[in-house]
């Protein structure tokens, strides 16, 4: 086994020698001289090295290894061909299996969770929620470092908090003034100015988004409006789950 193990290093060795800085330009030019040689037929070429070393020195150790054990060599050549399928396979279908993942990670997670998922730009910033149980969705949206479970309101053209919220992001709510009438479920209602400094859903964040404080008892619970949504590249949903991307 000792063999076989110095065999897979020199083997790994002459394709890591053949392959890297300066030794590959000498290596072209003593093969393909003047004329030059494609970087495809010198990487044909280290393979074919490879094969040889393979060949002198790995082979006939796994023949000294399982000299009579024939079964075991077939067993064990079975196996490794198998996992070297499955390995293959799963990087071919990585794609797949990643969004196989995130659908799991989304049904065992709670509804609002922020979920990571698939970018489909470099440096976007994407996540999604999965639907509650009564068909709306609620983020769990951190506010200036507090989390605040709020209702996804499309119809909401600004973020609306309720006073609980209000009150525990620190806004001082004697000095507020309600004056911005605000349709809701119950008729019409007053709602009061207000400015947050940072709103953030998984690894989106926002800053300086326009928001109202809604009068006591008005709102059952904290509405994620326009002033955010439509801040966003894009928001979609789709079945279970709404996926936010910035």
């Amino acid at each position: 086994m000792m063999r076989l193990l110095l065999g897979l290093i020199v083997v790994g060795g002459v394709a890591a020698y053949l392959l890297s800085g300066p030794e590959w330009a000498l290596l072209s030019n003593w093969v393909a001289g003047p004329d030059g040689l494609a970087r495809g037929d010198m990487h044909e070429l280290a393979a074919l090295l490879a094969a040889l070393a393979l060949l002198v020195i790995v082979v006939p150790s796994l023949f000294g290894a399982y000299r009579g054990r024939v079964g075991g060599a077939i067993r064990d050549v079975v196996s490794w061909s198998a996992i070297g399928l499955i390995l293959v396979a799963g990087y071919s279908y990585r794609e797949e299996l990643g969004q196989i993942a995130f659908r799991i990670a989304g049904e065992l997670s709670p509804p609002g969770t922020s979920l990571g998922v698939e970018q489909r730009q470099t440096g976007e910033r994407a996540v999604r929620i999965r639907k509650r149980g009564d068909g709306h969705f609620v983020a769990r949206v951190s506010i200036d470092g507090a989390a605040v479970p709020m209702l996804v309101d499309t119809g909401a053209s600004t973020i609306v908090l309720r006073q609980q919220d209000a009150k525990l992001l620190g806004v001082d709510l004697k000095r507020l003034k309600y004056s911005v009438p605000v349709q809701t479920a119950n008729g019409l209602a007053y709602a009061a100015h207000a400015k947050l400094s940072e709103v953030a859903i998984g690894n989106i964040v926002l800053r300086n988004v326009d928001a109202l404080v809604a009068q006591p008892g008005v709102l059952k619970e904290s509405l994620l409006g326009m002033s955010f949504l439509s801040r966003l590249r894009s928001y979609e949903f789709a079945g279970e789950f709404l996926t936010f991307r910035n």
